[in-house]
């Protein structure tokens, strides 16, 4: 061989074999700083597999390596920013509530959030968001202003009616529904789907032309309705199961935190279950969200007839029907377990059940309704629901996790919800598995949101992730107490950052306003 074809054979070894230099190249040599490097973990990747023993490195807001991080001492000298030793606690995405409520204006950082695991909430539910035309706008307002999780953002049904100008009237004229269909379409370009609240005004004035026709738009901008049905006693949920159903046929639906109010034990489960299962065999895209308690919570309204839950109608009630809406408040009340099983949450009345109440003014509960509260007077925790039939519908593949609370609601859901989730279902009563739990609330979360870089713990996904031991986590808050943090979850990281460690907030506000994919 010559002598040139020596060193064209020498420069391709070397070449091949990376160079001839002693001093290995840097791990994960691309990126000239780490941001975060979390040690020892247990990693749960969000989609149901066990836990992996990994390293998780971060870079700005991506996570860019899963395994063993083979970091050098200079490495972690000059490259590494931030370290964490998870010392074999579970590492997962960070949890994503399905159906919240609050104003980011007035409590952006949303701890009671954070504090639970949760690095994305969705907001506008119940058929109700901002009364603003220009919801990207608005949006982009609360980006500006900063938020500490993410935010999803629905429109909502109600809203749309009161923007164009229908209010309760319950056949719109067509330019009005038109105005309202338009204003959706729009809508739809910055929010993640619409909501509907069909047991509340003004949306329960709807009828099924006009959902179908919403219905429409939200499917071919390949968006979700997501909808408190019209009505969740347990004799009428099949009849309103279908009525969502009926949308189905246009747009994926979604029930939110399904529940059957006055419903018992874990066969009605099943046949609830069974109804979706039914539908999703026949095409229609069906999920549905739950929390872990047993008591909703809303306002007065819910109690009140249908004409009398507004202000006007109640005003009128009451001097024309008083003796009507007296029998039905009392006989509503008593179906829904009686004045005991209503826990006021409004003051001056908070942490007072109805029935304490009406003892402490030494009047009936049903007057006490007309004449103290009124539909609009209060709000309260109302204990109706059966603990046996909805942990069946907790165990549903296709059933995920929402709290439906906010950081100032008098019921322990919006700041124990999936702190009770881990503490109750997965390590008390091992209802689930860890690594089910944590899909239901990130993976099963994400694709019911049509989000696709968020909830897995896999290279490339955004880092919104939790450091926690699921031994120690505790939802500490108490119908009595309802706004105690919940403890066990070390780290919370957003879009990167350490948003929350060692039970306190760090500076700053880390969240981002997410907007549809397509």
């Amino acid at each position: 061989m010559t002598t040139t074809g020596k060193i064209i054979i020498c420069v391709f070894v070397i070449l091949l074999l990376g160079g001839c230099a002693k001093t290995p190249l840097p791990f994960l040599q691309e990126y000239t700083s780490i941001d975060l490097l979390i040690e020892n973990g247990q990693v749960l990747d969000g989609l149901g597999a066990d836990a992996q023993s990994a390293d998780v490195v971060v870079v700005g807001n991506k996570i860019v390596f899963v395994g063993d991080a083979q970091f050098t001492d200079d490495d972690l000298d000059t490259r590494v920013k931030k370290r964490i030793d998870a010392n074999g606690r579970i590492v997962a995405p960070g949890f994503i509530d399905l159906h919240a409520h609050g104003d980011p204006f007035e409590t952006p950082g949303f701890e009671n959030f954070l504090a639970m695991g949760v690095t994305t909430i969705t907001l506008g539910q119940d058929g109700s968001s901002p009364e603003v035309e220009d919801l990207a706008a608005w949006m982009d307002q609360v980006a500006g202003n900063g938020i500490g999780p993410n935010l999803a953002m629905f429109v909502g049904h109600g809203t749309l009616r009161t923007l164009a100008g229908i209010g309760r009237t319950q056949v719109p004229e067509a330019d009005d529904l038109a105005r309202m269909l338009a204003m959706l379409d729009t809508s739809l370009k910055a929010a993640f789907g619409m909501s509907t609240g069909l047991e509340y005004n003004p949306g329960l004035n709807a009828k099924r032309e006009e959902l179908l026709a919403l219905a429409e738009v939200v499917g071919r901008n390949h968006r979700m309705i997501m909808s408190h049905l019209r009505n969740e006693d347990d004799d009428q949920l099949e009849k309103s199961i279908a009525e969502l159903l009926d949308q189905g046929r246009y747009a994926r639906v979604h029930v939110s935190h399904l529940k059957s109010v006055f419903g018992k034990g874990a066969a009605r489960a099943d046949e609830i279950l069974g109804i979706l299962a039914s539908a999703r065999a026949s095409g229609i895209r069906i999920t549905a969200g739950t929390y872990p308690y047993s008591a909703s919570y809303t306002g007065i309204d819910i109690v009140f007839p249908v004409w009398a839950k507004t202000i006007e109608q109640f005003e009128i009630a009451k001097v024309e029907r008083r003796d009507e809406l007296a029998e039905y408040l009392r006989n509503r009340i008593e179906q829904r377990n009686g004045p005991e099983a209503t826990l006021l949450g409004t003051d001056p009345y908070t942490g007072k059940t109805l029935a304490e109440l009406a003892h402490e003014l030494e009047t009936p509960f049903e007057d006490v309704l007309i004449d103290v509260i009124g539909p609009d007077g209060a709000s309260g925790a109302y204990f109706v629901m059966n603990d046996e039939l909805q942990a069946r519908l907790l165990t549903d593949p296709f059933v995920g996790i929402c709290s439906d609370g906010r950081a100032t609601g008098f019921h322990p859901r919006g700041h124990g919800t999936f702190a009770k989730i881990i503490e109750r279902y997965v390590m008390q009563d091992r209802v689930l598995t860890l690594p089910e739990a944590v899909r239901k609330m990130t993976s099963f979360a994400a694709g019911v949101l049509g989000i696709t870089d968020r909830g897995i713990l896999r290279e490339g996904m955004v880092a919104d992730l939790i450091i926690f031991d699921p031994a120690r986590v505790h939802a500490t808050a108490t119908y009595p107490n309802p706004l105690q943090l919940a403890v066990g979850f070390d780290v919370v990281i957003v879009n990167g950052k350490v948003a929350r460690e060692n039970g306190k907030l760090t500076d700053g506000l880390f969240g981002d306003v997410l907007r549809p994919e397509i």
